[in-house]
């Protein structure tokens, strides 16, 4: 019988186990040497001054908010089509969310739809590197210097995309997720990069107690660490960072030369970029709308894990609705939510799974 073939899968191996061994032996097991030496690597990779590691990706986002000075009542752009932390990191400041369209393509934010979108009271962009493509950097950071917004990059989904041969996270504050299902992982953890030396002095402080050392504690801060534990790993995991990609890479290729399916378009690529697929999504087109959850069902059943990411625009969940989100209308994000669906394109996927993910799909009748 064949394994089940899951959506996604961490590659955990030897070196990343003695890594975590060490650490453990160590007695050293919060924020400290492998952290730093986690931190260093990672700021070089994405080619930025600083790196700061946090607990996860969405106190990264938490952080550079506080970090960047916004205001209670102050307005963040986000695009409507995202994991909903991206949207809740306002939320906490008390800052009101603020929700773009995206393009029918990448499913990126739409720069000319975000520009409506801006207001007197806007002051921040938060553009979302979806499934692994970088958004439109050229145009959004445009937007952004012309109306004096900070631009936040969510980097969750996009370790090594690039952006006109530059690494996403090195444009705007990059916000990283170190998820299990991410493209490299810590198990948790997260971090910030920033060129800007002020900005990441308040963003060590803000996630330390705001402790300057010698329990001196100069603002209000907050235990956003990471542990040794997860900088350990974190070394180990962005060594094959590039290693990983380069599969991810090839199994979306493959799988956009062999699906071959009426009704189904693979994944759209625009030009100079470097997408990296931490997800492999596919489009429903009209004629197979009505069957997506059919299709899915169908590939759970021959053994192949198949996702929905995401369902709905972030403004259609029962939390937006209930804080007076009903209005809110963004077309193109309420039609993708319902047209897409995730193939497995993980690195460790066989020539063999490849190839059956294929056929299986090839093999759907409406």
């Amino acid at each position: 019988m064949r394994d089940f073939i899951p959506i996604a899968k961490p590659v955990i191996g030897d070196e990343e186990i003695a890594a975590v061994e060490d650490v453990l032996r160590s007695g050293m097991l919060t924020q400290g040497e492998s952290v730093r030496k986690f931190e260093d690597a990672f700021s070089s990779y994405i080619g930025t001054k600083n790196c700061i590691a946090v607990s996860n990706g969405t106190t990264a986002l938490d952080l550079a908010l506080k970090a960047l000075g916004l205001q209670a009542g102050d307005e963040v752009i986000t695009p409507a089509f995202t994991f909903i932390a991206t949207a809740n990191c306002a939320l906490y400041q008390g800052q009101k969310p603020v929700f773009a369209d995206v393009d029918p393509k990448t499913f990126n934010i739409d720069p000319e739809d975000l520009k409506e979108r801006i207001t007197t009271r806007t002051r921040a962009v938060i553009g979302v590197h979806l499934y692994g493509q970088p958004f439109d950097l050229k145009a959004v950071q445009q937007i952004c210097e012309d109306h004096s917004l900070a631009l936040i990059e969510d980097c969750a989904q996009a370790h090594g995309a690039e952006f006109e041969g530059r690494k996403v996270g090195s444009f705007g504050t990059g916000c990283f997720s170190f998820y299990p299902t991410k493209n490299m992982t810590t198990g948790e953890g997260g971090t910030i990069t920033t060129d800007d030396d002020a900005l990441a002095a308040r963003l060590r402080l803000l996630r330390n107690h705001g402790d300057t050392g010698k329990y001196n504690h100069v603002m209000l801060g907050y235990n956003y660490r990471m542990t040794n534990i997860q900088g350990a790993i974190g070394l180990v995991q962005l060594r094959r960072l590039e290693d990983f990609n380069a599969r991810r890479i090839k199994n979306a290729e493959f799988l956009t030369g062999h699906i071959s399916v009426d009704g189904l378009t693979t994944p759209f690529r625009a030009s100079g970029v470097r997408h990296v697929y931490n997800q492999y999504v596919v489009r429903v087109e009209d004629d197979l709308h009505a069957k997506r959850e059919r299709l899915m069902e169908y590939l759970q059943a021959k053994g192949i894990g198949a996702a929905v990411h995401y369902p709905r625009p972030v403004y259609e969940q029962p939390l937006y609705r209930e804080l007076g989100y009903d209005n809110v209308r963004c077309p193109i994000s309420e039609e993708v939510s319902r047209r897409v669906l995730s193939l497995p394109v993980h690195p460790s996927l066989r020539q063999e799974d490849l190839e059956y993910i294929a056929e299986t799909v090839n093999s759907f009748e409406a």
